[in-house]
């Protein structure tokens, strides 16, 4: 069927009612994205405030990393780093 005659099949209401949904759903992620990146202004002033007393912020993120995940994975990448670190000298045997 060509798409001019799908277009012919296809009643007001449903087109009015697929541009509305359309626009609500595009006003969602907007709404979204403005809330992710209030959060990330957030973020980023807490770690500028543990910054100005005193901590390390590449640690930091490390531990925040490491606190997301399940701690059976965590010991095992644990262990593959010890592993590696071994066999480049980088740790005493």
């Amino acid at each position: 069927m060509p798409a001019s005659a799908a277009k012919e099949k296809t009643s007001p209401a449903t087109t009015r009612f697929a541009k509305d949904q359309l626009k609500a759903f595009v006003e969602r992620v907007e709404r979204l994205e403005e809330e992710k990146k209030a959060i990330g202004d957030d973020i980023r002033d807490v770690y500028a405030e543990a910054k100005a007393n005193g901590f390390d912020i590449k640690t930091l993120r490390v531990i925040v990393r490491l606190r997301k995940q399940d701690i059976e994975e965590r010991k095992e990448q644990e262990a593959i780093l010890e592993t590696y670190m071994h066999a480049l000298g980088m740790l005493a045997a």
